[in-house]
């Protein structure tokens, strides 16, 4: 007869447990600093890491631990994605709002189609490659964030981008385990609620918020601003925005999910709540600073009208007094932002403990030890390779192309014309022309009156000033066009491979097609060949696009540390700023 218990007994951890989870947090951190000094991806070091240690390689961690980490590691992905919204700009998102939804449809489109080619790669169904598909068109979350906050492209104009186009695949890519989930394995069970559902909700949830803020929030925060002076003091400090931010947060986390949306969504939707209202804030809290300020020059000047012929030094203390009261003041009446609680109470523990955690939670989900077959390997990398390029071509939305091309052709179609029109035109109307002219410049001219021609006589640099200006605008229109503007691709290459991660969402979809059926069963027991083949173009995706990004940023900015000291255009030109 089992005895139910009543609490947990403490036992005290044995020492190679604590020497274990103690080498695995300082070993994680310190292959972060180390890559993230030389090509700004940390990160594969921690997947590296997660795989040695978990149960793909030494098995250093027992399956308790790792549900954990993994658990852990989910709230590191949640805060980061939380970062995320908070650091961006509404003005910057709002107005590439087009091109991030572009961006993020080539994103998906393109994998999702070049994915049917595994019905000749591996034999595939058309269920299984929409599976896999789906899988592949997710761009990681954390990944990208990660990569945008090291190399500090996070606040620009081409961070806004990826952001948006990542946050629009990754919801897509969340309404599509939804799907694979109500799916089972079997093709039969596909309904148009099984699709509509996951997306309904996602859209709703996204315009919710939207006109929540607009109809709800925005006048409600009018209010209180109007009447802040009747609230208790300790509504101004950091610990009560704290609160209502993890209240927020956590709040829209838990809805979304039993809403039956994407939990990172709704993290990136409170971030971007929450730098709304610090925006609006800062906006609207001149009216109520300028009350406070009138008050307290009246009370400064009935202080100084109190005392009567005070001395000099009497004066320059209370003048002191005055400012260090009014600067202390100031601090205090200094309005906390998201960004500010996040710094003091969120990114420490987040960037050393959750967010390590959450990338080698990664790693112990890549079955390396199956994945060695020769025919797997080669298909796996063909696979990857199609899945690479499908990210790549997002980058093309962000490519300038000159006219110089297009003007060049129109103006090679134009000489045969032009050349019939010279053709067409009589010579003797044009003698007839010049007669004319030259007789009217006779007539003109004084023939008593030497100088007057030799004044109107052309010197040799006036008459190849105007031989010069004569001349058919054909040949003056190249001298006249400016030169196109430098073409950069970094600035489009960057987003491309910023794209091509895959990472959690990724192997996520997979896991959860594999463990349905939908992949098929392996005859050895194991895992199917179809599943093999997705993780193997998932790794490869993960690992090559961050540390292609590296490369190419730690390019970009020695370019622009050379444009500082030499002059020059910057490498990154509008999409830097």
């Amino acid at each position: 007869m089992a005895i139910s218990e009543t609490a947990f007994a403490y036992h005290e951890p044995a020492i190679s447990t604590i020497l274990n989870q103690t080498g695995f947090l300082l070993v994680l951190n310190l292959v972060n600093v180390c890559l993230d000094k030389l090509v700004y991806c940390g990160l594969i070091g921690q997947l590296f890491i997660g795989i040695l240690w978990g149960t793909p390689g030494a098995k250093w961690l027992t399956r308790d631990m790792e549900t954990v980490i993994q658990q852990l590691g989910y709230l590191g992905l949640i805060m980061l994605v939380y970062e995320g919204g908070l650091s961006t700009s509404l003005s910057s998102l709002k107005a590439n709002l087009l091109l991030s939804l572009a961006v993020a449809i080539t994103g998906i489109c393109a994998p999702m189609g070049l994915s049917f080619i595994l019905t000749e790669l591996v034999s595939a169904t058309p269920l299984q490659a929409f599976s896999a598909g789906a899988a592949l068109s997710a761009t990681s979350l954390g990944t990208t964030f990660t990569i945008l906050s090291t190399t500090d492209l996070i606040k620009t104009r081409l961070g806004t981008v990826t952001t948006g186009a990542a946050m629009l695949d990754d919801v897509v890519g969340l309404v599509l385990v939804q799907i694979i989930t109500n799916l089972g394995g079997s093709s039969d069970s596909f309904s148009a609620v099984t699709v509509i559902r996951p997306v309904s909700v996602s859209i709703g949830f996204g315009v919710g918020v939207w006109l929540l803020c607009l109809l709800g929030l925005r006048p409600a925060l009018r209010v209180l601003l109007a009447h802040k002076h009747r609230f208790p003091a300790f509504t101004g400090t950091v610990q009560f925005y704290f609160l209502v931010n993890t209240c927020l947060l956590v709040g829209m986390v838990a809805g979304a999910t039993y809403a039956g949306t994407s939990s990172l969504f709704a993290a990136y939707l409170a971030g971007v709540m929450t730098s709304w209202m610090d925006d609006f804030f800062k906006e609207n809290s001149g009216s109520g600073d300028a009350g406070n300020g009138n008050v307290s020059s009246e009370s400064g000047t009935e202080n100084t009208s109190q005392e009567e012929n005070p001395t000099g030094q009497e004066k320059d203390s209370n003048q002191n007094d005055q400012t260090t009261r009014q600067q202390t003041t100031s601090t205090k009446r200094e309005t906390p932002t998201g960004s500010m609680v996040y710094e003091k109470y969120y990114h420490e523990p987040v960037t050393r403990i959750l967010v390590p955690l959450f990338f080698a939670s990664i790693g112990f989900a890549i079955p390396i030890t199956e994945m060695f077959d020769g025919k797997i390997v080669w298909r796996g990398v063909v696979y990857a390779t199609l899945m690479t390029f499908g990210k790549l071509i997002t980058g093309l939305w962000l490519v300038r192309l000159s006219s110089r091309p297009i003007s060049s052709v129109l103006r090679i179609l134009k000489k045969p014309f032009s050349r019939v029109v010279l053709f067409c035109a009589s010579p003797r109307t044009g003698s007839k022309k010049q007669k004319k002219g030259t007789t009217e410049t006779q007539q003109h001219q004084d023939p008593r009156n030497p100088e007057d021609k030799s004044q109107d006589q052309p010197t040799p640099t006036q008459a190849h000033e105007t031989v010069t200006s004569e001349q058919p605008t054909q040949i003056s229109q190249p001298t006249s066009t400016l030169p196109p503007k430098p073409r950069s691709l970094y600035p489009a290459s960057i987003l491309g491979l910023a794209m091509v991660s895959r990472g959690e969402v990724g192997y996520l979809i997979a896991s959860l097609a594999e463990s349905k059926g939908i992949f098929g069963t392996s005859s050895s027991g194991g895992s199917s060949e179809t599943y093999l083949v997705i993780v193997w173009a998932i790794s490869l995706c993960t690992l090559f696009g961050p540390i292609c990004v590296g490369t190419l940023v730690k390019r970009a900015k020695t370019l622009q540390r050379m444009r500082v000291d030499r002059g020059g255009e910057d490498p990154l030109g509008v999409w830097g700023i």
